[in-house]
């Protein structure tokens, strides 16, 4: 289910800045080459998440759910100088493919990217995070959730993906994954830790503000 018109979607596109090259290349190659592209987060979204932490203007972001790297990339656009980004990601197969685009846009020594399980990573992180992005296993987002909150800075942004998960979120009988996303829209809502806005941009992302430990 598309969520948001074709058409409405390339008004948008047009009307927002233009990716860099380097993007639309990793866009066409992702498209291309890679199972469900679906994932990647595309120019609109890309646009968002640059702007984003462009305005936090981060010194450390974490980002669960590498993908090709292309939401990496937009969100170290913001990176104060010095700054650096660490993502995580399950999938050896991508390895090289990302470690080759961020080694094309300059990056191989602000992004730390990490290979493995994130619920084992994450506990063993001691950095502060002005910008959280989740973006990986639906069963587990609660759990990423609370895992970074505390290493969250106060007044940080927390960003999760797919929270719309293609409409289904409004499907009376949810899927396992579905459920998920229903129970963790419902989990930020209720806590008292951060405020939160669900935005209907693509897939749907949540963006929340820490606002108390």
């Amino acid at each position: 289910m598309d969520i948001i018109d074709d058409e409405i979607q390339q008004y948008a596109e047009k009307h927002t800045s233009q990716e860099s090259e380097l993007l639309k290349h990793i866009n066409r190659e992702t498209h291309a080459k890679v199972m469900r592209p679906r994932m990647l987060s595309g120019h609109l979204q890309g646009r968002l998440l640059s702007m984003i932490s462009h305005m936090v203007k981060p010194k450390c972001i974490l980002e669960i759910g590498t993908y090709t790297g292309y939401s990496a990339l937009c969100l170290a656009e913001g990176l104060q100088p010095g700054g650096k980004l660490i993502t995580l990601d399950v999938n050896e197969e991508l390895e090289g493919t990302v470690r080759a685009y961020i080694a094309k846009a300059g990056l191989t020594e602000r992004i730390d990217y990490r290979i493995g399980n994130a619920l084992q990573i994450i506990p063993t992180l001691k950095e502060k995070f002005d910008i959280v992005f989740i973006d990986a296993d639906k069963e587990n987002y609660a759990r990423y959730f609370d895992l970074v909150i505390d290493s969250v800075t106060l007044g940080g942004i927390i960003l999760a993906d797919n929270v719309l998960w293609s409409g289904k979120v409004l499907d009376e009988k949810p899927d396992k994954d579905t459920r998920a996303i229903l129970d963790f829209n419902k989990k930020v809502d209720g806590d008292p830790r951060v405020e939160n806005v669900l935005l209907p941009v693509r897939d749907g992302i949540t963006m929340m503000r820490k606002i108390r430990q």
